[in-house]
């Protein structure tokens, strides 16, 4: 049976609480939303990550997953560490991913790693989540 994130087209496991563009007509799970294809969940992930950039000036890997993955929810330190090894930089360096695709593209894959054991997506349908988004890349 396929995990959670992936069963939901939810590869970031976001809550209820907005109204995303693509989701899907019936929401089957009362805690996380489905969205009718990946593309779609990637997308939301894109907006809230650089949502945190331009409303909250979260810069660092530490900060982002700290937001994204609190610590009464998960152990944060190790998502951090995990995310962090798979960009090769340090939790606390300042990351910018406005304009820069390819760097939100990473994140992306290692949260989505993190958040379902694995990476399933090819790297078009994470530039299209992410053009979706209304990133260049």
């Amino acid at each position: 049976m396929k995990v959670r994130g992936i069963r939901n087209n939810n590869p970031g496991n976001i809550r209820h609480g907005d109204k995303w563009e693509g989701l899907s007509d019936i929401q089957s799970d009362s805690s996380f939303c489905v969205f009718q294809s990946p593309v779609y969940g990637i997308r939301a992930m894109a907006k809230i990550l650089l949502n945190y950039q331009e409303k909250y000036q979260i810069d660092t890997i530490e900060k982002i997953i700290s937001r994204w993955a609190p610590p009464n929810e998960n152990d944060t330190l190790a998502y951090v560490h995990s995310v962090a090894s798979a960009l090769n930089v340090s939790a606390k360096q300042k990351v910018d991913l406005h304009g820069n695709g390819v760097l939100l593209a990473n994140l992306i894959k290692a949260i989505i790693k993190h958040e379902n054991g694995r990476q399933p997506y090819d790297d078009d349908m994470i530039f299209e989540g992410i053009r979706l988004a209304g990133v260049k890349c």
